[in-house]
């Protein structure tokens, strides 16, 4: 189903967010998730374009959103997506659906472990806590149950709507578009790691 067969507990757990310059979505996906889950929880989160605007730090309209939520967003330098982080991502988030075929594109034995950031985050509502925590097992870690949530996840996905896959891209546009893209990523994000970290 990807690099492993199944998750080694004796590694992270990778998260790759992708979108297209790496300056706005993906990176605030990145900050965003990283926020919620904390520090030890296992999960590494990282991001890349498609076409990214090698070496740039995230858009300073995005920053000035991410510091509104006390979200670090300094420290940033765009990169390119390889088939290297894609191969070695146990979960992709892709901020569109065309991301997400991009990727698959690239990496086609990754089609099963790349969704659409808010296709993932609706597919793991519907997921019963009471699945994830058998197939997670007792005392899971936050990347143990994430590696868990990922196949029930998954068996979900002929029943979702595909129409609100997609997060608007706001690059150089109005500031009123910055913020429903904001709008769009921060719940997606969220319930991620409310799922996760058994916050529901």
């Amino acid at each position: 189903m990807g690099r492993r067969a199944l998750y080694d507990v004796n590694e992270e757990f990778t998260v790759l967010t992708v979108c297209t310059g790496n300056i706005c979505r993906s990176p605030a996906v990145e900050r965003l998730l990283r926020a919620e889950l904390g520090t030890g929880s296992g999960i590494r989160v990282h991001s890349a374009g498609t076409g990214a605007l090698v070496g740039e730090p995230i858009h300073h309209p995005v920053a000035g959103l991410l510091r509104d939520l006390s979200v670090d967003a300094d420290a940033h330098e765009a990169r390119r997506i390889t088939e290297a982080m894609v191969r070695e991502a146990d979960l992709i988030l892709a901020l569109t659906r065309e991301h997400r075929a991009d990727v698959v594109e690239l990496v086609p034995a990754a089609v099963r472990r790349t969704f659409t950031l808010r296709e993932f985050a609706r597919l793991a509502e519907q997921v019963d806590p009471a699945a994830l925590a058998e197939a997670a097992g007792a005392e899971a870690s936050p990347a143990e149950r994430l590696a868990a949530l990922l196949p029930l996840a998954s068996a979900y996905r002929a029943q979702v709507d595909p129409s609100l896959d997609d997060v608007i891209d706001p690059f150089r546009r109005a500031p009123e578009v910055y913020q429903r893209s904001m709008d769009e990523i921060v719940p997606a994000v969220r319930i991620i790691a409310d799922v996760v970290l058994e916050r529901r």
